[in-house]
Parts: structure tokens; C-alpha cells; sequence
């Protein structure tokens, strides 16, 4: 039997967006998506998600906390040692192909936008856009208790694939954020995160910017059979 293929367009069709409308997905929206990304797998149905929805003042107070933040690290970098992410989503050291595949995503996106290398104020503005969710009106939160294994991040990766795919088939637009993570400790208390919580990342949701050209960026993917080993027994 052949599978879904609207399935796999929705899958195929979900981009991060980095420019977003201001029209504000309404309540229900937002929670049928999420009811439906809780159909998530996850060991022994643990359910490691726990998802804080931000709008209005409260998204707009938080998003200037992290901005001031975020400047003054840019001008006195070594402020950035009071913050610090609660994991290391990134490697350490980079190394190829994955350092490749992160140059030419960076500058293919700065190149759209006509950032050129060098020019840090640009890089600083154009970055300093995820701490307002690319100005989508609605901003998510997931938060997993620390004492959680590594088991419990990767069925959160689950999760969160199911937030995306869901809110794209309801024409809503997502942009997943990890950016976030190293400023924890403004938004925890923001959110009202327990002490036993951490951050896993921040997302943009909300009608994507068709006019925008950032939202025509589209990333290549590597071809199966880089990324697949067939085995089979003689």
C-alpha cells in the first residue's frame, strides 16, 4: 500500500520561515496543533514535553529583555559568560561535512539578504531577529525536566517535528529556535519554568511573510544514498 502523499507534500513544504504577518492564529489552532504533535512517540509514553505559549505583553517583555541582552554581549563580550545554554546543542569543535553544511547555509541566507562577510552590524541585526520570533505574533517555549535522559530529548524531537508538520498543514508557518537557549535564565523565570526545568528551544509560529524574499530561502539536503548504507545477507 502506498503511503500518504499529502503527507509527505507538508513534510516536503515545512521551511523555517524568518519573516512572519502579523495576524495573531487563534487559540484553538494552537492547541488542536499541539494536541495532535502529543501523538508524539515517546518512551514507555513518558511525554517529556512541557510547551509555554507567549503572546501580547508578556511575549513583547520577554523578547525586549533578551534583545537588551543580546546587545550587550555584542558590544562587552564578556558578558556572555553569565549566560550559558543548559546543553551544548552545537558541537565543540566543528568538522566536515557538517561545517560545510553550516557555512553554506549561513551565507546563502546572508547572501539573499545582501549581508555581505564583514559586516557585523548587518549579521548583528539580522541575528538579533530570532530574540522577536522573526515578529510572528505567537512565540513557543518547550521545557523538559532536567532529570530526563538523553531518551527523552530525542522523543522531543519527535514532538516538535509533529508541531511543525501539524501547524503547515494548517497554513501556519514555524521557524524552530535554539538561538534562545543560552538566555535561559531571563526566560525561565519569564515563563515561570520550575527550577527542575530546562530549556530546549524556543519556536516561531504564526502566517508566514509571503512578500518577504527571506521566506524564498530554501536549504538543500543531502541525497539518500550519502546518508544511507544498504545491508543485505548473501
Amino acid at each position: 500500500m502506498m503511503g500518504n502523499s499529502n503527507v509527505d507534500d507538508v513534510i516536503n513544504a515545512r521551511m523555517s520561515a524568518r519573516a512572519f504577518t502579523p495576524e495573531l492564529p487563534s487559540r484553538d489552532l494552537i492547541e488542536r496543533i499541539l494536541g495532535v504533535a502529543s501523538r508524539a512517540p515517546s518512551g514507555t509514553n513518558t511525554q517529556p514535553w512541557k510547551v509555554y505559549v507567549l503572546e501580547g505583553k508578556i511575549r513583547d517583555e520577554l523578547c525586549n529583555k533578551v534583545c537588551a541582552a543580546y546587545e550587550s554581549i555584542s558590544k562587552n563580550p564578556e558578558l556572555g559568560k553569565d549566560f550559558e545554554e543548559a546543553y551544548s546543542y552545537y558541537p565543540e569543535k566543528w568538522f566536515s561535512p557538517y561545517i560545510d553544511r553550516r557555512r553554506e547555509n549561513g551565507w546563502s541566507l546572508y547572501g539573499l539578504l545582501g549581508i555581505e562577510k564583514g559586516d557585523k552590524e548587518k549579521m548583528f541585526l539580522q541575528h538579533q531577529k530570532n530574540f522577536r520570533f522573526f515578529d510572528a505574533p505567537i512565540g513557543l517555549f518547550f521545557t523538559i525536566h532536567k532529570d530526563l535522559g538523553t531518551g527523552s530529548i530525542l522523543d522531543y524531537g519527535m514532538f516538535l517535528q509533529n508541531v511543525m508538520i501539524s501547524a503547515q498543514s494548517h497554513g501556519l508557518a514555524t521557524c524552530p529556535q535554539a538561538a534562545w537557549n543560552k538566555f535561559s535564565k531571563i526566560i525561565t523565570p519569564i515563563i515561570g519554568a520550575g527550577d527542575d526545568e530546562m530549556l530546549v528551544c524556543g519556536m516561531a509560529i504564526g502566517y508566514a511573510d509571503q512578500s518577504h524574499k527571506i521566506n524564498t530561502f530554501q536549504t538543500p539536503r543531502a541525497k539518500v544514498e550519502e546518508f544511507t548504507t544498504w545491508l543485505k545477507g548473501s
